[in-house]
C-alpha cells in the first residue's frame, strides 16, 4: 500500500455506483427508508437501503466569558439523556441559516449577533443521506425558549475542558458535538478560521432574490 496525498474526488469511477431505480419502501413524518437498485463499478448489481433524512444543522453557541451552550436531551433510539449542541432539521426549502437561528432560538431562547458556517458532516454515511450544516454563534443574547410540543431538554453552560474531559470519559458520545468539539478546537488554537458576519448579513443573503430587491 503506497502512501498518497487526499484527493477530493467524489466520484472516482473504480468506486462509483449507479441507481438504476428507487423505490420508497417506508414514509413517515419526516424520514422515508428507500431501496435501489445500482449497478457497482465491476458491473455487477446490488440492492442499497437507506434512510433519506432532510438534512438539519447544528449550532455551537460560545458565551463571551469562554463557556459553550448545549443542550440535555433524552434520545429515544439509545434509552438515554444525550449531552448535545442545539441541533434540529430543516423545513421543507428552508435556508441553512435561518434554520440554524430558529433553533438556537427555539431550544435555548439565545439569539446571536455574528455567525459563522464552519462546514458539513455526515453522522451515518452506510445508512442515511443526511447532511448536517456546521454553525458556530456569538454575541449571544438570551430571551425565552419557544420548545416544540412533545420537546423537553434542559440547557447548560459549560467550560470547554469540562466537556473534553466528558469526552475522554465516555459521558459525551453524541457523533455530530464530537464533530463540532473539533472544530471548536482548532479555530480555538488559532489553526482554523471562521467567516464572522452579522445575523443580519447572513439574513439578507438567505432570503429569496425577490425579497432582497
Amino acid at each position: 500500500m503506497s502512501v498518497t496525498a487526499l484527493v477530493p474526488e467524489r466520484h472516482p469511477a473504480h468506486l462509483t455506483e449507479h441507481c438504476q431505480d428507487t423505490a420508497t419502501v417506508w414514509q413517515g413524518r419526516f424520514l422515508s427508508v428507500r431501496c435501489d437498485r445500482v449497478t457497482l463499478p465491476d458491473g455487477g448489481a446490488a440492492t442499497r437501503e437507506y434512510i433519506h433524512h432532510p438534512g438539519a444543522v447544528m449550532v455551537v453557541p460560545l458565551l463571551p466569558d469562554g463557556r459553550l451552550v448545549v443542550e440535555r436531551q433524552y434520545r429515544y433510539p439509545v434509552r438515554r439523556a444525550m449531552i448535545e449542541f442545539p441541533a434540529g432539521k430543516r423545513d421543507v426549502q428552508e435556508p441553512a441559516f435561518l434554520c440554524a437561528e430558529r433553533e438556537l432560538r427555539e431550544e435555548t431562547g439565545y439569539e446571536a449577533q455574528e455567525w459563522a458556517r464552519a462546514g458539513v458532516l455526515h453522522p451515518a454515511i452506510g445508512y442515511a443521506d443526511e447532511a448536517i450544516e456546521i454553525w458556530f454563534a456569538r454575541g449571544l443574547r438570551q430571551g425565552p425558549r419557544q420548545l416544540d410540543a412533545g420537546e423537553f431538554l434542559d440547557v447548560l453552560a459549560v467550560a470547554p475542558a469540562e466537556l473534553l474531559q466528558a469526552v475522554r470519559r465516555g459521558e459525551v458520545t453524541d457523533g455530530k458535538t464530537l464533530a463540532a468539539l473539533l472544530w471548536w478546537q482548532q479555530v480555538h488554537t488559532g489553526q482554523w478560521t471562521l467567516p464572522w458576519r452579522s445575523a443580519a448579513q447572513w439574513r439578507h443573503d438567505d432570503a429569496p432574490a425577490e425579497a432582497r430587491l
